[in-house]
């Protein structure tokens, strides 16, 4: 993880750090989340990466004596997390149910990602809150469609369809 003790202030308009997006980004896979990394900060996404879901609760506060309304407003802005499906110790699945049951964590987009294509799993995440479910290998329109899911909390669209705008 490249950042830590921490903890997040949600900014669903992106405006920190220059109008900078700023994604947490969880994969176990080292070549897997250097890879998501390069795409992300070639689209011009700050990011912070996590090798895990327990690195990632770290990250988010909400491991290690942090209760959830007690975080530090720091200059730390998370407006969307991207994480793997199949990690050890907690699967990505697991983690998006932790996120969406934390108050100050809930509104922040979450986006799964799997190598495998089963149905039954994708729908178990788009059930519990994930904003998408991707296919990897990810593709850099997959990266560009990420910011659609930031602006339309801003701007609800009921079935809109991000296009990689």
């Amino acid at each position: 993880m490249d950042s830590s003790s921490f903890s997040p202030v949600y900014d669903p308009k992106g405006e920190g750090d220059a109008g900078e997006l700023h994604v947490l980004a969880v994969d176990d896979s080292v070549v897997e989340r250097l890879f998501l990394e390069r795409m992300l900060k070639n689209s011009e996404y700050k990011v912070t990466t996590a090798e895990n879901g327990v690195r990632a609760l770290e990250y988010l506060g909400l491991l290690g004596g942090a209760e959830e309304g007690n975080q530090n407003k720091t200059d730390l802005k998370v407006n969307l997390i991207i994480t793997d499906y199949c990690m050890p110790g907690m699967t990505g699945y697991e983690l998006l149910k932790k996120i969406k049951e934390v108050s100050y964590l809930k509104e922040i987009p979450v986006v799964v990602m799997s190598s495998e294509n089963i149905p039954t799993r994708i729908k178990k995440c788009l059930e519990e809150g994930a904003e998408e479910f991707m296919l990897k290998p990810i593709q850099q329109s997959d990266v560009k469609r990420l910011r659609c899911h930031v602006k339309s909390l801003n701007q609800p669209s009921p079935g809109r369809l991000c296009l990689g705008i």
